[in-house]
């Protein structure tokens, strides 16, 4: 499993301090289904992919969609259980974070994802 930070470089502002990277078909697909919450610092980056759903999730989680020049292309805030969506066009991937953890993060802002150890 690999791990890394997310940093908003706009503002300045890391989003998740170690946040576990899916990118195999069934770690994108299994996600964050069951899990009861994602803890402070938390996160999960779904990569590749532009959209989401929140299917058999029992937390609200905010999500980042990121383009493959860095750039935020859409952000999703305390987006509830048991939903579609969204789908954000021109995102190479996103992070799925704790609710209200993007709180500060908009359109356009760069991030970057740093390995951590």
């Amino acid at each position: 499993m690999r791990y890394v930070a997310v940093v908003n470089v706009s503002t300045g502002e890391t989003l998740a301090t170690r946040a576990v990277v899916a990118e195999t078909l069934l770690a994108r697909f299994l996600g964050l289904q069951g899990k009861r919450a994602l803890p402070q610092g938390g996160g999960l980056v779904l990569l590749p992919n532009n959209s989401i759903h929140t299917l058999f999730m029992r937390m609200r989680i905010d999500v980042v969609f990121v383009g493959a020049e860095g750039n935020v292309v859409r952000v999703g805030h305390r987006l509830r259980p048991w939903r579609i969506g969204p789908i954000a066009s021109g995102a190479l991937y996103c992070v799925e974070l704790p609710e209200g953890a993007a709180a500060s993060t908009s359109v356009g802002h760069r991030i970057e994802l740093r390995a951590v150890p």
